[in-house]
């Protein structure tokens, strides 16, 4: 397990990821002061993006159906936590973007290889969020058995 971001696992197969860049930064506000240089004053944390990217061979090894998971959070604004397979977790995130580029497309449209990319912002966790990841949890371990 490369990182796991709620109940899904993002690993070297089948679906991969090769970097991860993460933008975080703080809000500081400068104070209007006449004659010297404006103060600047801590607001707070800012923004903090974090953005992941790998590729897929899905005729090989598949991850179709992990990209259409990251598709689903994203459509319906799911929280979740991420964390990294050291055991670092930079808190609840959500997904903003899912970008696929499929390459030397087979006689099904389906790229031979899907290069992703899968941007997430940090927000507050949600009062129920486990809930939702319990039931990821419980409806992914259901589909293995089948």
């Amino acid at each position: 397990m490369l990182y796991t971001l709620g109940a899904l696992t993002l690993d070297t197969r089948p679906f991969s990821v090769e970097s991860m860049e993460r933008d975080a930064d703080a809000a500081v506000v400068a104070k209007l002061v006449m004659g010297i240089l404006p103060p600047k004053e801590f607001m707070g944390e800012g923004e903090d993006d974090i953005t992941l990217s790998g590729q897929l061979l899905p005729l090989k090894i598949g991850g179709l159906d992990e990209l259409e998971i990251a598709h689903e959070m994203r459509r319906k604004g799911a929280r979740f936590p991420v964390q990294r397979c050291d055991g670092w977790r930079p808190g609840w995130y959500a997904i903003t973007k899912v970008r696929e580029r499929h390459e030397d497309l087979t006689r099904q449209g389906v790229g031979f290889v899907v290069k992703h990319t899968i941007t997430m912002v940090k927000v507050q966790p949600d009062a129920g969020a486990g809930q939702q990841i319990i039931s990821g949890l419980l409806i992914s371990l259901f589909d293995g058995l089948r």
